[in-house]
């Protein structure tokens, strides 16, 4: 898809209310089923998110309901994400920390000779 219809098809979907907007994926979800030359993919937190999101479109629970809890899904899964990258980061320079100790000579303490 070019930027320019992503761009226009964006804004239009962003001047619908919530609850037509959910139509609108609706119905890109079913071009989706018929069309699509590949599936899309999604992280696995978006896909528990997006699971969590048609449950609760299915058992009739009111838009402005699913929009507060996807919105507190949202903020959850931004910081497990900033989680994970501060502990890949640590894991990064822990053992960047490790691989410089291997490439220096051990350092041996001296204890001075007693007299």
């Amino acid at each position: 898809m070019n930027d320019l219809l992503r761009d226009r098809l964006l804004r239009k979907l962003e001047a619908l209310p919530e609850d037509k907007a959910y139509l609108v994926l609706d119905y890109v979800e079913f071009l989706e089923s018929k069309y699509a030359e590949r599936p899309a993919g999604a992280a696995p937190f978006q896909k528990v998110a997006e699971t969590l999101e048609d449950t609760m479109r299915a058992g009739r629970v009111p838009v402005s309901v699913i929009k507060g809890t996807m919105d507190a899904v949202g903020k959850a899964g931004k910081f497990l994400e900033r989680f994970a990258a501060a502990g890949k980061a640590a894991v990064e320079e822990a053992a960047k920390q490790a691989d410089e100790k291997k490439g220096e000579p051990r350092k041996v303490e001296e204890t001075p000779p007693s007299p």
